[in-house]
């Protein structure tokens, strides 16, 4: 009997040149994709290319290569990433904060009221710095959906069997099946009406798992500020990706 010719299993990324730039793109196979397709993602400037089934790994490579003109143009568009490093500047709550370190090794952070700006204070060595603002930020989003979980609770007349906070990249929350609500750290570098309503919307959910007509109704009687919210959203949320 034969032996069947086995494929080699696909690299992780291509290396893509164009113009003198080398440019890195994740390669994901999908059986269900009908054609090759790039992307780019806004928010974190990562480039996927998606294969079909039967696609080599070699058309992939020429497909991408042709558009390497329109990797370009996509990411120049993404905003500059910024690391949580002193001196850096960082909504917390909507509101810009200056990373400042303290020469201290009392390992605290904490919000500042400074003369000149808000700042986001961190007491410890430089390299310890990103840590402890995300560890901060982390403490701060439970916070405040903590709050708000408990505000809609008492709205609603039921609350959800557990929350999780992660940092989602193609939603900011989520209700599963089992009532469970997943919701991205992000959410507090937002104006606080952005994470009320996220929140709400996932409550809602609770009793609602559709988009439905009831759903929209139930969640303008929780929230008076779906409005503003989604349109803050809609212009400003792709750039809450930048950070960290």
């Amino acid at each position: 009997m034969p032996f069947a010719l086995l494929r080699r299993p696909d690299p992780d990324h291509l290396d893509i040149v164009h113009d003198g730039e080398t440019y890195r793109v994740a390669v994901r196979r999908r059986p269900t994709a009908r054609r090759l397709t790039l992307r780019v993602s806004a928010a974190t400037g990562e480039v996927v290319i998606t294969l079909p089934a039967r696609s080599a790994i070699s058309t992939a490579q020429r497909f991408a290569v042709s558009h390497g003109g329109w990797i370009a143009a996509r990411l120049a568009r993404v905003p500059e990433r910024v690391p949580f490093a002193e001196g850096a500047m960082v909504p917390l709550r909507g509101v810009p904060h200056r990373i400042v370190r303290r020469c201290s090794r009392s390992g605290i952070t904490r919000i500042e009221a400074d003369a000149a700006e808000p700042v986001l204070s961190v007491s410890c060595g430089p390299e310890h710095v990103a840590r402890r603002v995300q560890a901060f930020l982390d403490g701060e989003v439970r916070r405040d959906l903590a709050r708000a979980v408990a505000h809609y609770t008492a709205k609603l007349g039921q609350g959800p069997v557990r929350i999780t906070v992660r940092d989602t990249r193609s939603r900011w929350g989520s209700c599963t099946a089992g009532g469970a609500l997943n919701f991205s750290w992000r959410l507090i570098l937002a104006p606080p009406v952005v994470l009320d309503y996220l929140v709400a919307h996932e409550m809602a959910h609770l009793r609602e798992m559709n988009h439905s007509a009831r759903f929209w109704t139930l969640l303008g009687q929780l929230c008076p500020e779906v409005d503003a919210a989604e349109a803050w959203l809609k212009r400003n949320g792709t750039a809450l990706h930048r950070y960290g």
